[in-house]
């Protein structure tokens, strides 16, 4: 019997594992995990994925330097939202959990062992219908292997969440790695061993987001 988990223990369990350990992560892992998400779905298989490694310690710190002054504004935008209309009492904690996670991630992003950057090709062919260019069919095509690799890091017992913030200084970054001017990076994704446990996520039940045949219309029982 395989003792790697099984495909629906890894959906139910890809929590955002924020706090990474320094300890390096063995090339022939982060092969497999790119691998993995080389093998998603795009639109009429344009595979418009292309990753970039970043394992360089001063390079680390040039990306995490840039996300700590998003997340500093984002933390502020969050505040002032929170204080014209506050959260449910029941939901705070959580908030503030996890808005300690965040904060301790952009503190120490240049900690993780890889930083991996999920850029997008542009689809010059995508047509428009009706005069309209949809950007959902774009990012339809990239999303995908995001999602691959964050579950083939959470099958070898990696940690990673999906982050954008560092879309507030892309083009700082883009020059940086030399990356394209009309290539998008999409998603930053920190990879490394958790400090913390991999676990149930918390979500909505299924009933509570599902209508049948019409919105609004629930399953009748």
């Amino acid at each position: 019997m395989s003792s790697e988990p099984g495909v629906f223990e890894v959906m139910h369990q890809l929590r955002a594992m924020r706090r990474l350990k320094p300890d390096p992560v063995p090339d022939e892992l982060i092969w497999k995990i790119l691998e993995a998400g080389t093998k998603a779905p795009s639109g009429s298989n344009s595979q418009v994925w292309r990753f970039v490694v970043v394992r360089d310690p001063d390079g680390k710190r040039f990306v995490q330097e840039r996300y700590k002054r998003a997340w500093d504004l984002y933390a502020q935008a969050n505040i002032e939202a929170a204080a014209k209309s506050p959260p449910p009492p029941e939901e705070l904690p959580a908030r503030l959990r996890m808005a300690r996670a965040a904060m301790q991630m952009a503190e120490h992003l240049h900690e993780a062992p890889v930083l991996l950057l999920v850029c997008m090709k542009p689809r010059l062919d995508l047509p428009a219908v009706r005069g309209r260019r949809s950007p959902a069919a774009l990012y339809a095509s990239i999303f995908p292997a995001v999602q691959n690799i964050l579950l083939a890091a959470r099958a070898l017992g990696l940690g990673s969440v999906l982050t954008t913030l560092h879309l507030v200084y892309e083009d700082e970054i883009k020059q940086r790695f030399g990356i394209p001017e009309e290539v998008e990076t999409v998603a930053l994704l920190p990879i490394g061993y958790p400090k913390g446990k991999f676990g149930p996520t918390t979500r909505r039940p299924v009933e509570e987001v599902t209508y049948w045949e019409r919105w609004g219309e629930r399953r009748s029982r």
